[in-house]
């Protein structure tokens, strides 16, 4: 018998938890066809995950609109058929009934609040053993064998990392003395790992990457990944740059503009929350080039796009001889729709992990993220062989 494994969101009711939902019980009924989901390629299928069947969907989020009418809303959008979503209505409704109230702040001293009334969080220890709860009570009311927590709520802003974000001790004298020392993406993937559950950060947020959780993580055996899922631009750089650099082609300036509407856009207006998100699509071009390039990375939010994202990069290059030459390229997408299925596969191949026990950075699954944590390059076809090696030996075990 498959094991039964939870997928919890965090940011459940969010655009792209929301088409992931959508997408999972589509599959399951046999409404849609598998485009887009990686671990159908036989050489990931090779790793033997979790079907997309044997996914339980819960999760937290402060939203106050339900399942269904947000994938109203998208499939008024365009991000998918009107009549898939009525299709999946009551799938919606039994996964809206697992979602619990989030945290809407990292600590009471921002002065927010959270809960359907706004009673004060309390210290950053009394929000950590409510996730857990929550954690703990939705696998053993679905007798789950294990749950994967995904990150998919907005971006955060950077944090510098203080003496009690560096070090696991330190953070556990911190929380026990009312502090709140933690980020909110951290503070949930802390009451993760508490919890017993692997985490995904499919956000540019610190989350799991704090050295003081990643010592967690390994102290607990949990595996994780992250982060800053790679959707649109940067997986086109990370095609196109290592061609540049095996040809012996000087790249000059690579300049990037961005548009995009909807939550993340939103939220990416802000330039201090920005900065997350440029500095993880400008890593890996020096590494992929060989050398530092010069060129300007823009992200501008415009409300009309919607779900959807523009990229226009303009790539100045040289040739033998001295010869300048150019190259431009246009990626239009719809950010859910591209983002949904690989949630789907990380959270399925996390599981796998699980299963088979490893633990820390899952560097092999790098092929999905910007800034990919562990051990690995940059560069998309490298990237795919070390993902598709690691699918083959997790395959072989039982």
């Amino acid at each position: 018998m498959a094991p039964k494994t939870g997928l919890w969101f965090i940011g459940a009711r969010g655009s792209v938890a929301t088409t992931a939902t959508v997408g999972a019980l589509a599959l399951t009924a046999g409404l849609t066809r598998r485009t887009g989901c990686v671990t159908d390629l036989a050489e990931v299928a090779a790793a033997r995950p979790p079907g997309v069947a044997d996914l339980v969907i819960g999760g937290h989020d402060v939203a106050g609109d339900s399942l269904p009418k947000r994938a109203e809303a998208l499939a008024d959008g365009g991000v998918f058929g009107v009549e898939l979503a009525r299709a999946v209505h009551d799938g919606l409704t039994r996964v809206d009934a697992r979602i619990r109230h989030g945290v809407a702040s990292s600590g009471p001293h921002d002065g927010q609040h959270t809960g359907s009334e706004g009673p004060d969080e309390g210290t950053q220890r009394d929000a950590v053993e409510r996730i857990s709860r929550d954690l703990a009570g939705f696998r053993a009311a679905h007798a789950l064998d294990q749950v994967i927590v995904v990150d998919v709520a907005t971006t955060e802003p950077p944090v510098d990392v203080t003496p009690e974000l560096s070090d696991l001790d330190a953070l556990e004298r911190a929380l026990a003395a009312g502090e709140s020392p933690l980020p909110l993406s951290s503070l949930y993937a802390y009451a993760a790992f508490r919890a017993g559950c692997p985490v995904v950060a499919f956000t540019p947020s610190p989350g799991p990457r704090l050295p003081a959780l990643a010592q967690l993580a390994e102290r607990m055996g949990l595996p994780w990944a992250g982060s800053d899922g790679k959707t649109g631009e940067t997986l086109v750089k990370s095609a196109l740059a290592p061609m540049f650099a095996t040809r012996a082609l000087r790249v000059r300036s690579w300049a990037s503009y961005n548009l995009l509407g909807g939550g993340d856009g939103r939220a990416l207006a802000d330039p201090v929350t920005a900065t997350s998100k440029t500095a993880t699509k400008g890593k890996g071009l020096t590494e992929m080039l060989g050398e530092p390039v010069d060129g300007p990375l823009h992200i501008d939010y415009v409300d009309d796009l919607g779900d959807w994202k523009t990229a226009w990069d303009m790539v100045s290059f040289e040739g033998f001889l001295g010869t300048r030459m150019s190259m431009q390229f246009t990626w239009q997408g719809c950010d859910s729709a591209l983002a949904a299925p690989l949630v789907l596969d990380l959270a399925r191949l996390v599981a796998r992990a699980h299963q088979v026990g490893e633990s820390g950075p899952l560097g092999a699954l790098g092929f999905f993220f910007k800034d990919p944590a562990g051990e690995g390059g940059h560069d998309l076809a490298g990237q795919w062989r070390a993902l598709t090696e690691w699918c083959g030996r997790l395959g072989g075990d039982r």
